[in-house]
């Protein structure tokens, strides 16, 4: 790490969030060492290619310090010292617990637009294409998929449309080989009581008729040479839009906008746009910064209500569903226990309008009832449908089996059942920033165990959601903070407490604070 570098001592018992939200298992950073460079990886450390998620250049802690930048930093932490070496860093000190650190940051340098993504992305589960229809996505294959779910007793919801829908990367038309009457299909699932998202990212495919109208108009990105940039991607090798030009994105949203006024499409899924994607020199028309380049992806989607990132970059604040990377189905840290600690990242990086993984993982692999853990299915379901959204994309009445099945609707119905206060909280995230799925350490400020608690989460604070993670549990172990709480058949627990929880195949251990 080189540059400009401040150094700020940690205080006694101090714990720290933030950077990137890859880095969410590893929070609250200070008992062990740890360092991240925000300029050049928001993936994986150990691979840039995989993890690519949201990231701000901010860390906050449980002492009520914070520390922004305008540009990108890279930060250490080790022997009660935290590092950080370039961009523009302000430390303040804005109070003494997790919760003035965030409130704090969110007013100075990402504070609230007051809106917030269509209601529909929260109140129905989302179904997305891409487990069962990978790269094969059909008008009959998307109305069977949908279908099939409505049948098996899911309420409807966003139904997600991805890869391979439209006829070439940056030619965003329906393939009419695949889609001979895209408008009929649309009407069909607003008739049943679905909206509509088609799959898109910035990536131009070379040589085609797009691209050399884009780059004839000086709306792709430029290598640090001056030549149009081309890149590899998980697809392939295709140029880049610039979106840091308006002129790129007016284009863009005049071609998206034909697909709403002519087909009823209601929004879109703005993938990719990782900082993985751009080098260091890499010319756009407003930028040359590797973050500003990701950051500048997420300004299309503000035009849509229906909307989903990914990745993105000082996007905090704004009216953006942000999910959670394509993860395998596994119990691991990879997989399922990386769920909870990323979404408490996400929501202190100021991502409040946060989604899981697909339920079961979207990392593509094992989609046979045959090779399928069911368990772990279910604890998937029971994760994702207690964030402010649930994605689906294998479908699970075709993967699970009776027993499995059943569990995984009763946790959808207690979605349903708690949606009026989500669209609460959904609210309140939009007026005042503040997560909605908190680490315990968020409204506990003091219990150092609730600090050291990462596989436990409240919704406002007022709701403490526990889920299984075990292959095989009978129990789980909860830590109750401070208070008085409820489960769903009366029993009460007080804390500040440790308890034994029992659980089966269809238990969600949720708790209502009931003492004010």
């Amino acid at each position: 790490m080189n540059g400009a570098t401040m150094r700020v001592e940690l205080l006694p018992g101090e714990r720290w969030w933030g950077g990137a939200v890859a880095d969410g298992k590893a929070m609250p950073f200070g008992d062990r060492a740890h360092e991240r460079d925000l300029r050049v990886n928001v993936g994986f450390p150990d691979d840039p290619a995989d993890g690519s998620n949201q990231a701000a250049p901010l860390l906050i802690s449980s002492r009520g310090r914070s520390v922004w930048s305008e540009s990108a930093f890279a930060f250490a932490i080790d022997a009660g010292q935290l590092t950080v070496i370039g961009g523009e860093p302000i430390l303040v000190a804005a109070g003494s617990t997790l919760a003035d650190a965030f409130r704090a940051a969110s007013a100075a340098y990402f504070p609230p637009s007051g809106r917030a993504p269509a209601a529909e992305m929260f109140t129905g589960p989302q179904y997305n294409t891409w487990m069962e229809l990978p790269y094969t996505p059909t008008q009959q294959g998307v109305l069977d998929y949908v279908r099939g779910l409505l049948d098996a007793g899911f309420p409807p919801g966003v139904v997600m449309i991805d890869d391979r829908w439209s006829i070439d990367y940056g030619d965003w038309r329906f393939d009419p080989t695949a889609f001979a009457d895209p408008r009929g299909m649309v009407d069909q699932l607003h008739d049943w009581g679905c909206q509509v998202v088609l799959w898109l990212v910035p990536y131009i495919s070379p040589d085609s008729p797009n691209f050399r109208r884009l780059e004839a108009d000086g709306l792709l990105l430029r290598d640090a040479d001056g030549g149009t940039a081309i890149r590899r991607w998980w697809n392939g090798y295709s140029a880049i839009l610039d979106s840091s030009n308006p002129a790129a994105l007016r284009w863009l949203r005049t071609e998206l906008d034909v697909l709403v006024d002519t087909f009823g499409v209601d929004g879109f899924k703005f993938d990719g746009g990782d900082s993985r994607d751009y080098l260091d020199g890499d010319i756009g028309l407003h930028t040359t910064d590797i973050a500003e380049h990701s950051r500048a992806w997420g300004e299309i989607g503000l035009s849509y209500p229906f909307n989903e990132y990914r990745s993105g970059w000082k996007r905090g604040g704004q009216p953006l569903a942000q999910r959670l990377h394509d993860k395998p189905g596994t119990w691991d840290e990879s997989g399922l226990l990386s769920l909870i600690p990323e979404g408490i990242a996400q929501g202190l990086l100021g991502y409040s309008f946060n989604c899981a993984d697909m339920v079961g993982g979207g990392a593509l692999g094992l989609t046979e009832r045959s090779d399928l853990d069911q368990e772990l299915f279910v604890r998937y379901a029971q994760v994702a449908a207690l964030f402010p959204m649930m994605q689906f994309s294998l479908s699970p009445d075709r993967v699970l089996d009776t027993a499995a099945l059943d569990a995984v609707l009763d946790v959808v119905r207690l979605r349903q059942d708690l949606l009026p206060e989500m669209l609460d909280w959904v609210d309140d995230a939009a007026r005042t920033g503040e997560p909605i799925l908190r680490a315990l350490a968020y409204d506990f400020a003091g219990d150092t165990v609730a600090e050291q608690v990462t596989d436990q989460f409240t919704l406002g604070g007022g709701i403490l959601v526990a889920p299984v993670l075990e292959k095989g549990a009978t129990s789980r172990r909860v830590w109750f903070p401070a208070g008085r709480w409820s489960a769903p058949d009366g029993t009460v627990h007080e804390g500040a407490a440790w308890a034994e929880v029992p659980v089966t195949l269809s238990t969600l251990p949720w708790f209502r604070r009931t003492d004010g």
